[in-house]
């Protein structure tokens, strides 16, 4: 059994733990990549990080609540798409076909075509706001409107992922509770609330967890979008690890960074994982 699990465990030790070993002991050091002195310095990375007013009141803020919108929207969305390909009608396929093509499309092109759907000179959105009048609108100007930009583009990568995983759920849910509400004359809200969401209970929570530790450590779409601007106003936890690493070539930084924020998404995991197996005892 052991020879039949060491080539995977060989790979997961080769590009798993050793650079994640590699990079704590970075933390500690003054390893710059222009100036490597590897000089022991202790948990002073540590401190700067977390004395940073941009890493506690912009990164932090910037990255949960892109956590938790993408996710939330993504999930409700998912949950209504579910339902609709839970049908019978026809062109039920083609709509399925169509409806899975965001997750087809690499994450990096996706949201260059956003950037340049978004674009305040060149782009679709912009033409048609000039003309129904509201004239031109910079949105990768200024926070808000970028930062939403990012949250639509990732939740419409993922909300194919939770469709068809909500909808494999619902196919294999029994029919005995639905015949029981009929008979019973529910509604369908009253259906959905009282017998389809606690069934649905474990799944929802399996895949907004998965998802959630995704998103905390989501890169591409911010990066090609705003890459952290304007002014750093959108930057969250993962452009915040890479300009310390790659742009400032502070490496033992950028280490450190990438650390705290595997210790934050840690607890918050634990959290959440503790949650949702307390709802999945609760439906059971």
């Amino acid at each position: 059994m052991l020879l039949l699990i060491a080539p995977a465990a060989a790979v997961l030790v080769l590009f798993q733990v050793v650079p994640i070993v590699i990079g704590a002991n970075a933390s500690f050091r003054d390893w710059q990549l222009y100036n490597p002195k590897e000089t022991w310095i202790g948990f002073q990375h540590y401190a700067s990080i977390l004395s940073d007013p941009v890493f506690l009141w912009v990164v932090l803020p910037n990255t949960f609540l892109l956590m938790f919108a993408t996710v939330a929207i993504s999930l409700v969305l998912g949950m209504a798409l579910a339902h609709l390909l839970n049908w019978s009608f026809p062109g039920h396929r083609l709509v399925q076909t169509v409806i899975l093509l965001p997750q087809m499309i690499a994450p990096v092109i996706a949201a260059t075509s956003m950037r340049w759907t978004f674009n305040d000179q060149f782009g679709v959105v912009a033409a048609f706001l000039r003309q129904v009048g509201f004239g031109q609108m910079s949105w990768l100007a200024e926070r808000w409107p970028s930062f939403l930009i990012v949250i639509f583009t990732d939740a419409w990568i993922w909300t194919p992922w939770f469709a068809l995983i909500l909808l494999a759920a619902l196919k294999s849910l029994p029919r005995e509770p639905f015949e029981a509400a009929q008979i019973d004359a529910a509604g369908r809200w009253r259906t959905f609330t009282h017998v389809t969401l606690p069934m649905l209970r474990p799944v929802i929570g399996v895949c907004v967890l998965i998802r959630s530790i995704d998103a905390f450590r989501t890169f591409d779409q911010v990066w090609v979008i705003t890459g952290g601007g304007p002014a750093r106003s959108t930057e969250v936890f993962s452009i915040y690890a890479y300009v310390e690493t790659f742009l400032n070539l502070d490496f033992g930084r950028g280490s450190a960074a990438a650390i705290i924020g595997a210790l934050i998404i840690l607890v918050v995991a634990w959290l959440m994982y503790r949650t949702i197996d307390r709802l999945t005892n609760i439906s059971r």
